[in-house]
């Protein structure tokens, strides 16, 4: 399915993702969420067949997720703000 998303910004920390998304406002955030959850979970088990062992359940992502909207906020403050979720907080 093609979601018409870009990709703006991306970054992690030991149990969870941060991702800014543009996307349109038809797209249903579920979907893309479920997309996203399940492309990336394919590709990390083939390329990395191991994790297998290290996950908890059998899952590599919890069902759950959070989604918010900038709501007008410069996406320079949003990208500043992702970037630095791995800094000591």
């Amino acid at each position: 399915m093609d979601f018409d998303a870009v990709l703006i910004e991306f970054n992690w920390e030991d149990d969870h993702v941060h991702l800014l998304i543009n996307y349109p406002p038809k797209v249903a955030i579920s979907n893309l969420v479920n997309s996203l959850k399940g492309v990336s979970s394919r590709h990390l088990r083939k390329d990395f067949p191991e994790i297998k062992n290290k996950l908890w359940g059998g899952s590599l992502w919890s069902p759950s997720y959070f989604a918010s909207s900038c709501g007008g906020a410069p996406l320079e403050i949003i990208k500043q703000y992702i970037e630095q979720q791995q800094s000591p907080h």
